[in-house]
């Protein structure tokens, strides 16, 4: 059974409409579609750290370890009956190779446990096998439709990842800056899950396009989601 997480009043993330339908941004950055009993999460990027080493750059190689962790801790608070993954859930196609055994059995763990669905991103078009999981070039359910990268013009319920949007507001001589959802009530982008996913501003063109009548704003800060006003 679905679960709602257990968190006090002033953190419940502000709810988001989407072609009908009702979803929660978590701050965790995954996505939460209640009565689908669904999690989503976008732009794992899951061994971006050992992926440097053949290019002499090395990086702590725990960013798998760290993104799984907070992976299990969403899917744990919430106990979903499925997850999506919005592609780039692997920074490569060597991933599956590199990957530590431990963080290979936690991986598998969680995909056996659930409804599991890999999105094939553009760094992961043949995402490897990780305990099971169903891949697909994009999924739709119900109005929604979820896929790795936005396509211009096609909108409707839309859900995808891919640009890992970040976004800052200042106020009261105060800035803050994180990740972001971002979207207009007929599609929507998830920032990026993984831990060395990085992020791109919301104004850059690349994103801002995708809206051309403008945007929502969704900002993870502080363990909280806060909307923030549109402009």
């Amino acid at each position: 059974m679905f679960v709602a997480a257990s968190v006090e009043t002033e953190t419940v993330p502000p709810a988001i409409a989407l072609a009908g339908e009702t979803l929660l941004p978590d701050p965790s950055g995954a996505l939460i579609w209640v009565e689908a009993a669904t999690v989503v999460v976008a732009d794992l990027h899951l061994e971006k750290g050992t992926s440097y080493g053949p290019r002499g750059i090395t990086l702590p190689p725990y960013d798998t370890a760290v993104t799984l962790a907070a992976l299990a801790a969403v899917l744990q608070r919430y106990r979903p009956g499925r997850v999506i993954c919005l592609g780039d859930s692997f920074h490569d196609g060597g991933a599956g190779e590199r990957i530590d055994p431990a963080d290979r059995a936690a991986l598998s763990a969680l995909v056996e446990a659930h409804r599991w669905f890999w999105v094939a991103g553009n760094h992961d078009p043949k995402p490897p096998s990780m305990g099971g999981g169903r891949v697909v070039g994009e999924l739709a359910i119900g109005a929604l439709t979820f896929r790795h990268e936005a396509v211009r013009g096609v909108a409707a319920g839309e859900v995808s990842g891919h640009y890992h949007p970040r976004a800052s507001w200042r106020a009261r001589g105060r800035s803050v800056v994180g990740r972001c959802f971002v979207g207009d009530g007929e599609r929507m982008i998830l920032p990026a899950f993984g831990a060395y996913a990085g992020g791109l501003d919301v104004f850059d063109p690349a994103i801002a396009r995708l809206f051309p009548v403008g945007f929502d704003i969704h900002l993870i800060a502080r363990g909280r989601v806060t909307r923030l006003p549109r402009g």
